[in-house]
């Protein structure tokens, strides 16, 4: 009879990766990233187990959308109190907030459970060119998505 292997936390090698976002398309930086985090791009994936990789993302602020979604795509969120719903734009949050751009979209493809929680921690989004985590000695990833502008 075969048996399903399942990994255990001493077989599993969490790596760490830089990945610059500097003229990507949103959706499609998201999507590659949340297949990291997720650990579907490994063979040792378990839908139900933390067996992806840490994210460090750079360059968020230079991050693209297409079309006319810098003036029409909204962000919403709500304090909780009557009347707390506070709507932004995307230009208005790249400009002030630009790592929750790309975290709002990655958090979107993540389980919707504790497990998706856990996996959240597990990226780090930065504005400028530079991060703190040199020290875990991240390889740089460059992802295969279509740029700004091309085809």
């Amino acid at each position: 009879m075969n048996k399903t292997i399942l990994p255990t936390a001493a077989t599993l090698d969490h790596k760490w990766y830089v990945i610059d976002a500097a003229d990507q398309r949103l959706g499609r930086l998201a999507t590659e990233i949340a297949t990291i985090l997720r650990g579907k791009n490994k063979p040792t994936f378990t839908p139900h187990m933390d067996t992806g990789d840490f994210v460090v993302v750079i360059n968020a602020e230079k991050i693209a959308v297409t079309g006319k979604k810098r003036d029409q795509k909204l962000y919403r969120r709500h304090s909780g109190r009557p009347g707390g719903m506070k709507i932004e734009t995307f230009g208005k949050l790249q400009a002030r907030l630009p790592e929750r751009i790309l975290e709002t979209a990655v958090k979107g493809m993540l389980p919707k459970n504790s497990l998706g929680r856990q996996l959240f921690t597990k990226l780090k989004v930065y504005a400028g060119p530079s991060h703190p985590h040199a020290a875990q000695q991240p390889e740089v990833l460059t992802l295969n998505t279509i740029p700004v502008g091309g085809k």
